[in-house]
């Protein structure tokens, strides 16, 4: 696959088959994604594995109910359609995908959002050099409970910065339109 078609391949994925991804592929991800740059080669991003459907479902229930309260007392906007959504007790935030990838840090790391997203990048890129589908899921992020974090191995002062799902896609997606770059300004040397 050439880099073109990687990034043309690389597509949200919300539709799995229920074929889980083994550990072993798991871990050749996260070792090529740790090529990921940081700020000052900070290395910041922790990781937490689950490739369990009842957990996952757990963490989307989990979510849904903190983001429900949070727009209950007006802490959060939602649209209205991802109100009924989470308020759908079927409905499930990582899609009932097999596996679920929490990228985390230390909420201390000035630059953690920034790595965070590099290293989501690299994953996501990985995966789709592998026939898996990805797509992150920021309505996944909301979990409160400090047991269900100790039972995730997320430490106190860490935060979840992005919840990727991953698994073999029923199909990919194709792309959505585009637009062209908007180049605001281009500066360039004068000839001499």
């Amino acid at each position: 696959m050439t880099f073109r078609e990687l990034l043309q391949k690389r597509r949200s994925v919300r539709d799995y088959e229920q074929k889980v991804v083994a550990i072993d592929i798991i871990n050749e991800i996260l070792q090529e994604a740790t090529l990921a740059p940081s700020a000052s080669n900070n290395q910041p991003c922790r990781f937490v594995v689950i490739n369990c459907r009842e957990t996952i479902k757990r963490l989307s229930d989990e979510s849904k109910a903190n983001l429900l309260k949070d727009f209950e007392q007006k802490k959060a906007s939602l649209s209205p359609e991802y109100v009924e959504l989470l308020k759908n007790d079927k409905f499930n935030v990582f899609y009932n995908a097999p596996c679920l990838i929490y990228i985390v840090g230390s909420q201390a790391v000035h630059s953690l959002e920034i790595d965070c997203a590099l290293m989501a990048s690299y994953i996501m890129f990985a995966a789709a050099s592998r026939g898996l589908g990805t797509c992150w899921i920021g309505l996944g992020a909301y979990l409160r409970d400090p047991k269900l974090k100790a039972e995730l191995g997320i430490p106190e002062g860490c935060r979840i910065v992005a919840p990727l799902i991953i698994g073999y896609p029923k199909e990919i997606p194709a792309p959505s339109p585009r637009n062209a770059p908007n180049v605001l300004r281009v500066i360039s040397q004068a000839k001499s």
